[in-house]
């Protein structure tokens, strides 16, 4: 590459076109010494030109020179390199300003540097040039592959499509200079996909070049893109990728049924709404250009039957819509037909989107149970009904060809009073009980009709029985009126309104009237006047009513109703004369309402009230001293128990030898446990044991003998078990005696005690006491004489 250096001045001195050298030494000469001025410009003393390096080049290379003006060659000037790439990528002979390259260098890495150079005097080190700066541009060379961007490339176009239709663009980028030669000049083309589709070379779009192509043949198309650099020229690079075309669907295709005639079999007896049958048009389209319509084309037979369409598999559905009979008719015929949802006459006629087909049912015969002539029967009874008398009469059928014979029954659930009877071979149903309104106005029987011959069959049917409303309950008073008049009530006043109720239901309404007892005298303290609207209020007639004078007053109040025959009751109301509150209240509650209503003085209510406390507290008190006496006692017993029962004092016996006695050498002996006495209720249960156990061997003694060894087993056993039994006699018992005390010169006189010895024998060496004489010889026979 070439390079080269110009002198160029200022713009004053180039407009002038005046070059005075003396003027460029003065010029170097102050730069030398340091001294500027800011009021005067310089002239500078070297521009560079753009330096260039081709990339990829390995070999370090000389790519230019730098050379001041005042460089005579005596190497005084030394020169400097600065910048992008200084020292590492360009270096720079500081004695010949000569620029090398140290490594190879890469366009698409790095395209220019950017670097300054300087001049400095080697003897002064001041600058004898200003700064310089400069470029080295990197020279490309077709090192890139072509690259294409936004893959995978994914396109759909519609079936049919005229030739033309834009399919997709591709796009590919080279890393190369596109400013530089035919490096990154992009060329494309097919691969794969002719003749269906083709590319335009310079800008990658796809266009379709086959005409009619049809989805339901091919859906989907692999096209392959090769794209070259060098304008497709040998030597460049290349490469390729794959665009997937998918067609898309339009309604090209109508439907079209597989089968001229469909035939179907459903059972009389099949519920309204059950599957019928199912057929199917075939549609090559999918989506909304497969959907379609069936209908039903037969004006006689339509309403019998209905299809619709299943929105999943297109499927045209017969559904039952009415119910069959065989016996009536035993065959349908009709026609059905699809229509497409969406028509496209763009491709199609109209006529096109549709298909007929014929469908065929037959029905099967069952064996249907009794039908009866009503859905429902409603009848009416008054309640005053005699037993026997008709309601009203159900009647069923047999729609069968055989027609069997039927019988009628009442569901025993429906009818728990048992208030109706049926006649099981007419269908007549009676009064069985009296009916009462009041309890039951309404019921609901349910009748069954089955057949007697064959399967039985049976159907049944709702009955209500409506019962008719008479006069036949009297009226009485709304509620337990407990009325009351003040001390200061004055002649006129409203004491107590009344009203009253009445379990009948007349069509007309209730209207009740209100009057007093009929009697000889009137009454001089209150009066009933009736308000004609089902209500009476109880009137005073004098204003002297003081508690002095009467607590209560009986008032009879006879109510009569408007039916036919009228019927009345009698109630007495208690009318009380009260104390009543400032406000007109009479008390409700407390002492004084509590008196009031038991028609006593308030001190008489408190007497008998204190009364009542001390007979409590008595009663306290005499309870709570039997049950002291109760437990005194009680412990008294218990110790007395303990005292006596031998398992609280001791529950053996010692014996003991006296020296000098015989078997006094013996030592005490065993401890023998006491036998206590069993409770009653454990001898009681022995012995019923026992008992049980003689019967059974009783019974058995008529089949063996005294010799037989069954018999003397049992024997043995018994014995052991008396032997073993501690709840038979005899019992230990435990006797306690006081301290006598020790010193007796006499000894002990117990015969148990006491020792016999036999002529010959030897008295003992020392006795603390004298001899005993036996007073009663042990066997105690002979006379007993006492002897000293």
């Amino acid at each position: 590459m070439a390079y080269g250096r110009d002198m160029i001045y200022s713009a004053a001195e180039e407009k002038n076109g005046c070059s005075d050298p003396d003027s460029q030494g003065l010029e170097a000469q102050q730069l030398a010494q340091g001294s500027t001025h800011l009021h005067r410009r310089l002239k500078r003393g070297w521009i560079w030109k753009q330096l260039f390096v081709p990339e990829e080049d390995p070999t370090p290379r000389v790519i230019g020179q730098l050379k001041s003006d005042y460089d005579r060659g005596e190497f005084s000037i030394k020169y400097i390199l600065s910048g992008e790439g200084a020292g590492d990528v360009f270096e720079i002979d500081e004695y010949s300003g000569e620029i090398r390259t140290l490594q190879k260098l890469d366009r698409e890495e790095k395209a220019f540097y950017v670097l300054q150079a300087q001049a400095i005097n080697r003897r002064s080190n001041e600058p004898v040039e200003p700064q310089s700066e400069f470029i080295i541009k990197v020279q490309d060379i077709n090192d890139n592959v072509p690259q294409f961007e936004n893959e995978p490339y994914v396109s759909s176009i519609s079936e049919m499509c005229p030739i033309g239709t834009t399919v997709a663009q591709v796009t590919a980028t080279d890393a190369d200079d596109p400013l530089f030669g035919n490096n990154a000049k992009l060329i494309y083309s097919i691969l794969q996909g002719e003749p269906y589709f083709s590319v335009e070379p310079k800008t990658g779009i796809i266009v379709t070049s086959w005409p009619n192509m049809d989805r339901e043949a091919r859906e989907q198309y692999q096209v392959v893109v090769q794209v070259k650099d060098m304008l497709g020229l040998s030597g460049g690079y290349s490469s390729s990728t794959t665009v997937t075309v998918s067609l898309t669907d339009v309604n090209d295709n109508g439907p079209t049924f597989q089968h001229h005639l469909y035939t179907f079999a459903v059972p009389e007896n099949a519920p309204v709404g059950i599957t019928v049958g199912r057929i199917m048009a075939d549609d090559g389209d999918v989506g909304v250009n497969a959907r379609m319509n069936y209908s039903l084309e037969d004006l006689e037979e339509s309403t019998t039957f209905r299809i619709q369409t299943d929105p999943v598999t297109q499927e045209g559905v017969v559904l039952l819509a009415k119910p069959l009979d065989y016996e009536t008719k035993r065959r349908f015929v009709m026609a059905a037909e699809a229509v497409n949802d969406h028509m496209d006459t763009h491709f199609l006629s109209y006529d096109e989107f549709k298909d007929r087909t014929t469908l065929k049912i037959i029905v099967e015969d069952v064996d249907e149970p009794p039908v009866f002539l009503a859905p429902v029967y409603e009848w009416k009874v008054p309640e005053n009904a005699m037993m026997g008398t008709v309601v009203g009469t159900v009647s069923a059928r047999d729609i069968d060809t055989v027609n069997n014979p039927i019988r009628y029954s009442i569901d025993k659930g429906s009818d728990l009073r048992k208030a109706f009877r049926i006649d099981p071979n007419n269908g007549t149903i009676t009064v069985a009980k009296p009916l009462d309104r009041e309890t039951l106005s309404w019921h609901n029987v349910t009748v069954a009709a089955e057949e007697t011959k064959q399967n039985h069959l049976s159907a049944t049917v709702a009955v209500f029985i409506k019962v008719l409303d008479i006069n036949d309950n009297v009226p009485r008073l709304a509620r337990d009126y407990q009325p009351y008049i003040c001390e200061g009530t004055q002649a006129g006043e409203l004491v107590q309104l009344l009203s009253a109720v009445d379990p009948d239901e007349p069509v007309e309404g209730h209207h009740f009237y209100f009057s007093m007892v009929s009697e000889k005298h009137i009454n001089p303290n209150f009066t009933i006047r009736d308000n004609q609207d089902n209500t009476a209020g109880i009137v005073a007639r004098r204003s002297t009513f003081t508690r002095k004078d009467r607590i209560h007053f009986l008032l009879p109040v006879v109510v009569t109703d408007s039916g036919s025959p009228a019927l009345s009751s009698t109630s007495t109301l208690t009318i009380s004369v009260c104390s009543c509150q400032p406000t007109g209240h009479c008390p409700t509650g407390g002492v004084q309402a509590l008196a009031l209503s038991m028609g006593v003085s308030i001190q008489t209510l408190l007497g008998l009230l204190l009364c009542l406390v001390v007979f409590a507290v008595l009663s306290i008190l005499m309870l709570v001293v039997r049950r002291h006496r109760r437990k005194q006692q009680e412990g008294l017993e218990a110790e007395k128990k303990e005292l006596q029962l031998p398992g609280k004092v001791s529950q053996k016996v010692l014996r003991y030898g006296e020296p000098g006695c015989r078997g006094a050498d013996l030592g005490v002996s065993q401890p023998v446990p006491l036998r206590p006495h069993p409770r009653r209720k454990e001898r009681r249960l022995r012995r019923e044991d026992v008992a049980a156990s003689i019967r059974m061997s009783l019974r058995q003694s008529h089949l063996i003998g005294p010799e037989d060894e069954v018999f003397r087993q049992f024997i043995m056993d018994r014995l052991t078990e008396a032997d073993q039994d501690p709840y038979v006699p005899p019992f230990d018992c435990l006797r306690t005696y006081a301290y006598e005390g020790t010193g007796s010169a006499a000894g002990s006189l117990s015969s148990l005690e006491s020792c016999t010895f036999e002529p010959g024998d030897e008295q003992p060496a020392s006795r603390p006491r004298p001899s005993l004489v036996q007073l009663t010889p042990w066997q105690g026979t002979g006379e007993e004489e006492t002897t000293f």
